[in-house]
């Protein structure tokens, strides 16, 4: 219940400290650089899958088992160039979307192998100073749960809230035993999947005794403001406040330019806790090396431009960046002062 008593983190202890005394940064894009690899199925497969019956090229969760040392060293290129949080390989590593691989089964061995994955490269880099953190990325799945996916019956629906909350169960649990700090649920462009991850990282918290920091991050999908579900930001926080998260944040579908005005009222409507933004490097372009228009230099300024305006908490990159887009990004960050949050309960406290 909101305003009930929390127990305190178990991991990630050191965040809400960090996040008031700087603009802390998350990781780039994952996808974009497994790209750089050129991967064909016979890599995707690994000598395990080798007779799997179905293609499995594109899978970029399962690269966690058969090529592990590329994740690893994607991990290690983000950290060199400043990341503070670390993404897990684990977008769609959930039993929904490993269905239409034919890979549901392997689900929770993905994200105990990502989760320790990430967390040696986070071993690696740390200190005193700078200490790194392994978030545990929890995607969308492929199917909705308020979304219809036939537009002849609107009513219909290819999956449950509570097959949802299943699966998003079975991820967490797989990333916790692999070592996560914290919990990322992201690219929410259907606040009822969010619902169930949330549920879910809450029943199992309460059940194992360990309480880790949540974040969640939403999508806006076009100019209209909204997520794919209907929700305008301001709507998107209220239904997900109650989870008491560290920070909420958006991140995808758009670049930092359209992206800016749904992030400044996110920051004023979220007023008690830390604001994250991740956008894309700009908008497709099939021309770029990345596949975005963006350049570091660009992405960094713009991010920059939201530092100055009291805007961040953390910062970092989605589809189309790179570590280059990562190092400019904190480099122009450093020098700014993070958004101060303001819990409206402790506030009333001190008036009293």
């Amino acid at each position: 219940m909101p305003g009930s008593p929390r127990l305190p983190y178990t991991r990630g202890a050191r965040l809400p400290e960090l996040l008031g005394t700087r603009i802390l940064i998350i990781d780039g894009a994952m996808g974009t650089m497994i790209q750089r690899h050129r991967l064909g199925e016979a890599e995707f497969r690994g000598e395990r899958l080798a007779d799997h019956p179905k293609d499995l090229k594109g899978n970029n969760d399962l690269l966690v088992l058969t090529r592990p040392q590329v994740i690893l060293e994607i991990h290690e290129q983000y950290l060199a160039a400043g990341a503070d949080l670390v993404e897990t390989n684990t977008f769609g590593a959930n039993s929904i979307a490993q269905e239409d691989y034919g890979l549901a089964h392997l689900a929770r061995e993905m994200n105990v192998a990502a989760a320790r994955l990430a967390r040696q490269a986070c071993d690696r880099y740390a200190t005193p100073e700078q200490p790194r953190f392994v978030a545990g990325a929890i995607g969308p799945t492929p199917r909705t749960a308020s979304i219809s996916p036939d537009v002849n019956d609107p009513g219909a629906r290819n999956v449950s809230f509570d097959e949802l909350r299943a699966s998003y169960r079975e991820q967490a649990q797989g990333l916790l035993e692999g070592g996560c700090d914290l919990f990322l649920v992201e690219t929410i462009f259907d606040t009822l999947n969010a619902k169930a991850a949330l549920y879910a990282l809450d029943e199992m918290m309460e059940e194992s005794g360990e309480r880790l920091p949540v974040i969640i991050s939403g999508t806006v999908t076009d100019a209209s403001g909204r997520i794919l579900s209907g929700q305008t930001v301001p709507a998107f926080w209220h239904s997900v406040r109650h989870a008491r998260p560290l920070a909420v944040g958006l991140n995808c579908a758009l670049g930092a330019a359209l992206m800016r005005p749904y992030i400044e009222e996110l920051s004023k409507v979220a007023a008690d806790t830390y604001i994250s933004c991740y956008p894309n490097a700009g908008l497709p372009n099939p021309m770029s090396d990345t596949g975005f228009d963006e350049t570091p230099d660009v992405t960094g300024g713009l991010l920059e431009g939201f530092a100055r305006s009291g805007f961040l908490n953390i910062a970092g990159g989605c589809c189309g960046t790179t570590p280059e887009h990562i190092a400019e990004i904190a480099r122009r960050v450093r020098a700014y002062r993070p958004r101060s949050r303001h819990d409206p309960l402790f506030t009333g406290l001190l008036a009293a």
